[in-house]
């Protein structure tokens, strides 16, 4: 479950004994039953349409609850969100986490659905929950069938007024989110940000962090809990989407059968239930604040922040092309100012979108010689003198945003989510209405906007300083959204797309595979899509072990110049080119590969490939961004040196795998990346490129709506005379069977402690035993909190926030791994470990059940069907698939043989391969100062 930055009120005792008086009963469960009357029972009531907006449609139902439905038969899976307008600014005294930690309640059980997180791990889903400052939500993305959608919708109506909510499930959970807090205490980055919100909000909720106080964490009764559930959790104060591949008529009818029979709350003073709006307001701050937070790191951090309008205000669109202009990479001021003029490594900004007025946040990472007072100077000064912009600025950045609006209205999955942030906003047509107000800002808007919020007394950063004549900036009041958005109709839909079976052979059927005269290969799978849009991907490879050994921080800084810049175009002018193109370019890589991620329109498709070609065959190496980017890596690895996460990580890869220095497959510790980045220079990068770049090996694959002919042609043009200096050849993995050990690391001041386990296999993906391996590896510690691991050690100890394991093989050697991870507090370091070994000699000795064995193959499958649904992940799937000589048949052969799977079957295979005297164990904290409690016996 996610924090969104979490925390929410409950009820007071008071309201819920009378609540429990006026039903009789105390058990959340038969609460719900006597809200259920016999009327209620016999008819469900019918959904009234409220309002249709660009394809989205909402319906109200009597006892209160809005029902917004999106159906897009282009996406084979169908996406249940419902959101509870309640967050962490209505949270009280001593009730701070409250509404996060009832998020996690709510996925230990209720009625009807005792064990959520086995049902959604059967059912392959994609699910969370996440908490904000106004709103709860939680969701579940599945296979588009009806019987999931029943299920889902179901779930959802159940865990509404019959969660358990109970004192044992308290018990347990109280202490993951406790070290879910604990791993935000970890980063100087949340930590900072938390300082700055409750610095810049004396009074309202929005000051208080929505993680929660750690003693309110482990203190709250469960009582104030129960009576929280019952005020908040009611169709009236909930919104519910439903999104994808749905038949509106029967969506409907089961919504009106699932929550139409569960009856609006009578809401008196009596019952203590009655939902008053939060009426607290911040005053017109008065001076600058200042915070200071001294803790372990590696890197310094300068924060401003600004208190501006509530999100649905008309200024919030001017106050998000102002974050935009001023800290865009690389043309922000803040940039030019400081990253370029070297006085800081990056800047980053983004403005809190919130029901009442919330905060414009712009930072600044410095390395430890990197001065903090001459950036402050320099940040304040452009902020201070910040009241005029360019037609060019407000342009860049309205394109920039507009892009990312249009790309996900493409996704109905996507608009699903984004939904539940504009409801707790006020309405969600505010999506849309804040889209055509981003439209139509103007310099002279920005430069309003500027004048009137980022003013040195509404600044929170600095030192109090007295005046004779202050100069405040008064924050409006929150407008009326009903009558904003009243008369809203949008505009007309995007194109639909088609329904596509996502299955293997129709894949195969439908994707043309080719290869260019110099050796590059082509996937392209051509489907109808929502909007026209395209994804694909770019691989290319080269060198080998021998040519690239002492190359590889060369070989990385050589991949990340690929994106600042060709012979053509400076940084800055690529990054228009891809915006006004409304795409999303990624290049990423390593030592021997360059990955290129595309998303774009149909037709734009070709000339955002023109730009790629243009970034991978003729970067600009131009050695200002050179040096700029050597610095952000260098204040990046230097804040990660004492990050336990970062160092476990290091120490299990080594014993794993390891290889002399300079090796493409060595593990660095950071003091090594340090060293090694600070000695590259622009020669070496622009040589490693001349020498080893190259499309012979590569592979290019698309899917979506594009024409064929023109793709064969155009990638032909753009890479078919494009041939590598010297040949590739991959890097071999070699299995090598390794004793058990044990190493712990200190990491001193850190809250959060990490466990790494892991063993080497001698098996590739294609042997006999390799469907058994991944179902057991599923069952042990892969299901949404439904594993074995996460039962033990986060649904019935509460030890670990995040928990699971991987098992990896690979597709051309004899060689795989078996890791896992866990990370919970320091104290707990013995009970953790002794508790996965309990686990892995259970599952060695008894085995897993056919229960558990049916259920795992149904969910592992359903969530394969759904990777196979995703174009972002199907064009990854298809070309590794080709790099192996694969087709799509090896899934459909491979998912027969997990569907044929027994439990001896599963059993035999676990106890053949896994093995506690060969598994290597990590640990990284601060165990001096929190020494480890021994396991109780």
């Amino acid at each position: 479950m996610n924090v969104s930055c979490k925390p929410l009120r409950p009820a007071a005792l008071a309201a819920a004994a009378s609540l429990l008086s006026l039903l009789g009963t105390t058990a959340p469960a038969t609460i719900a039953e006597a809200q259920r009357t016999p009327a209620a029972a016999q008819t469900a009531p019918k959904a009234t349409l409220v309002t249709t907006v660009e394809g989205i449609s909402e319906y109200s139902l009597p006892n209160g609850l809005r029902v917004l439905l999106f159906p897009d038969q282009s996406k084979p899976t169908v996406t249940v969100n419902i959101t509870y307008l309640v967050g962490s600014r209505h949270e009280g005294y001593g009730e701070t986490g409250m509404a996060h930690l009832l998020e996690h309640l709510l996925f230990k059980g209720s009625k009807n659905h005792p064990n959520i997180p086995k049902e959604l791990t059967d059912r392959g889903s994609r699910p969370n929950g996440t908490t904000w400052y106004d709103r709860t939500n939680y969701f579940e993305t599945v296979p588009a069938t009806e019987d999931n959608l029943a299920w889902a919708l179901d779930l959802e109506a159940d865990r509404m007024v019959n969660s358990f909510v109970s004192q044992a499930d308290l018990e347990s959970e109280f202490s993951v989110v406790r070290n879910e807090f604990e791993a935000g205490e970890n980063s100087p980055f949340r930590v900072t940000l938390e300082r700055v919100m409750s610095a810049a909000y004396r009074w309202h909720g929005y000051g208080r962090s929505t993680i929660g106080n750690k003693s309110d964490i482990e203190n709250v009764p469960i009582d104030r809990l129960q009576a929280f559930y019952r005020r908040y959790y009611q169709p009236d104060n909930a919104v519910l989407v439903v999104a994808g591949k749905l038949d509106v008529p029967k969506t409907l009818a089961l919504i009106e059968d699932k929550f139409g029979r569960i009856p609006r709350p009578v809401r008196t003073a009596e019952a203590g239930n009655i939902i008053h709006a939060t009426y607290t307001e911040e005053p017109t701050q008065d001076g600058e604040r200042s915070v200071i937070v001294r803790r372990v790191g590696d890197a310094q951090l300068l924060w401003v922040g600004y208190r501006v309008p509530a999100g649905s205000h008309p200024d919030f669109a001017a106050v998000s092309v102002l974050a935009h202009a001023l800290t865009n990479n690389p043309s922000g001021r803040l940039y030019s100012a400081l990253v370029e003029r070297r006085l800081a490594s990056s800047v980053s900004g983004f403005a809190f979108q919130l029901k009442e007025p919330g905060m414009l946040h712009l930072s600044a990472q410095l390395r430890m010689e990197q001065s903090l007072d001459s950036a402050r100077r320099v940040m304040q000064q452009v902020l201070d003198t910040a009241r005029t912009f360019t037609a060019e600025e407000v342009d860049r950045a309205k394109t920039s945003m507009l892009r990312n609006i249009e790309l996900t209205l493409n996704n109905s999955e996507w608009v699903g989510y984004e939904l539940t942030e504009w409801a707790s906003r006020g309405d969600w047509r505010l999506f849309f209405l804040h889209r055509d107000r981003i439209e139509q800002v103007t310099p002279a808007d920005v430069q309003r906007v500027a004048a009137a919020y980022l003013k040195p007394a509404n600044r929170t950063v600095a030192q109090f300083i007295p005046t004779s004549a202050p100069d405040r900036a008064e924050i409006p009041p929150m407008p009326n959204v009903n009558a904003m958005v009243a008369n809203y109709r949008g505009r007309e839909e995007v194109h639909a797309g088609e329904a596509f079976d996502a299955s293997p052979a129709n894949i195969d059927a439908r994707t043309a595979r080719s290869r260019l005269p110099n050796g590059m290969h082509l996937s392209l799978l051509r489907k109808e899509t929502r909007g026209n849009r395209v994804v694909a991907q770019i691989v290319l490879r080269h060198g080998t072990e021998e040519s690239l050994t002492g190359r590889t921080q060369v070989g990385a800084l050589a991949v990340a110049m690929l994106s600042r810049g060709t012979t053509e175009l400076t940084r800055q002018q690529v990054r228009d080119s891809i915006d006004k193109l409304k795409a999303q370019v990624f290049i990423g890589g390593a030592t021997n590969n360059v990955n290129v991620s595309i998303e774009t329109l149909r037709e734009n498709f070709i000339p955002v490939l023109d730009l790629v070609a243009q970034q991978l065959r003729s970067p600009r190496f131009d050695p200002a961004e050179f040096e700029t980017l050597k610095r952000e890596r260098l204040a990046s690895i230097e804040q990660s040196k004492s990050e336990p996460q970062v160092l476990a990580n290091v120490a299990l890869q080594r014993r794993l795998t390891p290889k002399p220095k300079g090796h493409i497959l060595y593990a660095s510790m950071p003091e090594e990346m340090i060293e090694d980045i600070t000695s590259v220079t622009l020669d070496q990068v622009r040589e490693f490129h001349r020498r080893f770049y190259g499309a012979t090996y590569a592979d290019m694959a698309v899917i979506g709506a594009f024409d064929e002919a023109e793709v064969r042609a155009a990638a032909a043009r753009l890479f078919g005379d494009w041939r590598n200096p010297q040949p590739f050849a991959r890097a071999v993995r070699t299995y090598a069977a390794l004793d058990s050990a044990f190493e712990s690391i200190e990491t001193p001041d850190k809250a959060n402690a990490v466990f790494r386990a892991g063993q080497n296999l001698e098996v590739r993906d294609d042997d006999p035993d390799y469907p058994a391996l991944v179902i057991g590896n599923f069952m042990f510690g892969s299901g949404f909190l439904n594993s074995r691991l996460a039962t033990r050690l986060r649904q019935k100890e509460g030890l670990s926030y995040g928990v699971g394991t991987s098992l990896i093989a690979q597709s051309l050697d004899r060689y795989g791994t078996f890791t896992a991870f866990a990370i919970y507090a320091p104290q707990n370091a013995d009970r953790l470990v002794a508790a996965f070994r309990e686990e892995i000699d259970r599952v060695l000795a008894e085995g897993f059940t056919a229960e558990e064995v049916a259920a795992a193959k149904t969910g592992y499958i359903q969530g394969r069907s759904q990777s196979r649904a995703n174009d972002g992940e199907l064009v990854g799937t298809l070309v590794a698939r080709r790099f192996t000589d694969r087709t799509m048949a090896w899934d459909a052969e491979f998912e027969r043989a997990v569907a044929t799977l027994t439990p001896a079957q599963v059993n035999a295979v676990i106890r053949k391969h896994v093995d506690p005297k060969r598994i290597v164990l990590v640990r990284a904290g601060d165990f001096k100062n929190n020494p480890p409690a021994r396991p109780t016996p």
